[in-house]
């Protein structure tokens, strides 16, 4: 599963338009955010639903299933650095593998009515957290372990492409 033109320089994301799902993050305001996420979780229903859910259209590319159970553990994932950088100063995050962490958890095996419950309180608890940062706390800053730094801001700019890029690869 790629994402990115170039999943090494991650800052694309925050400088222009992607080239795949047209989302651009130097358009939207930090305040957009939690509402990003509420929208995108609820457009999951209806692809849960789908008789094909768990069907991949070739052997290399997830099924909507598989994106959603994605998506639902980004919000986790994301949540938690979110909750990190609010309480520590500068955490380095935990690696996750997401291609590693789909195989153990073999998300095309899920149950999609569970899926989407998960999914929906993961997005409410990311967004309420996003929705709940004050203004002067958005520039306390998180790492990954590859060094790339962030701030809540960019952060929540960064993070809510991924689910908005992977809805558009299961409705296009």
């Amino acid at each position: 599963m790629a994402i990115t033109p170039d999943t090494k320089n991650w800052t694309w994301v925050l400088e222009r338009a992607c080239p795949d799902c047209g989302f651009d993050s130097a358009e939207v305001r930090y305040t957009d955010i939690p509402d990003l996420v509420r929208a995108n979780a609820a457009a999951w229903v209806p692809v849960l639903e789908r008789q094909d859910v768990a069907v991949r259209p070739d052997e290399g590319t997830w099924s909507a299933l598989e994106y959603a159970a994605h998506v639902r553990d980004v919000f986790r994932i994301f949540d938690v650095r979110l909750q990190s950088m609010l309480d520590e100063t500068d955490p380095v995050f935990p690696n996750w593998d997401q291609d590693e962490t789909a195989v153990a958890e073999r998300y095309n095996e899920q149950d999609p009515v569970v899926v989407g419950r998960e999914l929906a309180a993961a997005a409410a608890s990311v967004a309420d957290g996003f929705d709940a940062v004050e203004a002067e706390r958005r520039d306390r800053t998180g790492r990954r372990s590859d060094g790339a730094s962030f701030t809540v801001e960019s952060l929540a700019k960064y993070f809510v492409h991924d689910p908005i890029h992977h809805l558009h690869d299961v409705t296009r």
